[in-house]
């Protein structure tokens, strides 16, 4: 008997420096609460709430700041689970399904992680070499099949 997997409903955002398109540099910050562990930013989807609002919600929540422009959407939700080493931390959840944006921070957006519940204790801007090197290792594939896609199609 197969047991059956509850994935929290989340938004990730890939966000590009205001340099775009002529530098491509993606943000990534270190999680506060997991050393070590550098992300996009990304979030739970709230009752009711549509992808793109819970996007613009957690872009303020977590960089400070939701003045982005949308580029694109990755075309479907991409699930994973959480590794065995953190899924007591999200209990109920198994891991997330994930609706991805490519966003590109405006010209004047100020990033502050020193939010009011700061989950990011650092972040920097890193060029796509850099960019596997520095993520996580269980959201590597995840955002290795998102950064090709959107490399396919023509917005990297």
């Amino acid at each position: 008997m197969q047991i059956k997997k509850s994935y929290r409903p989340n938004v990730a955002a890939v966000v590009l420096s205001s340099n775009y398109p002529s530098k491509c540099e993606f943000f990534v910050a270190q999680r506060s609460d997991i050393k070590g562990a550098w992300q996009f930013p990304q979030g739970g989807i709230d009752q009711g709430e549509t992808p793109l609002c819970a996007l613009f919600r957690e872009l303020k929540e977590e960089i400070g700041t939701d003045e982005v422009e949308v580029i694109a959407e990755f075309p479907t939700w991409i699930r994973y689970d959480f590794p065995s080493s953190i899924s007591k931390k999200f209990y109920p959840f198994d891991g997330q399904e994930q609706k991805y944006f490519l966003v590109r921070l405006k010209n004047d957006s100020n990033i502050n992680i020193q939010t009011d519940i700061p989950e990011f204790d650092r972040y920097e801007f890193v060029g796509y070499d850099e960019l596997f090197e520095k993520i996580t290792h269980f959201k590597k594939q995840v955002y290795k099949q998102v950064i090709d896609y959107f490399r396919k199609e023509g917005y990297l």
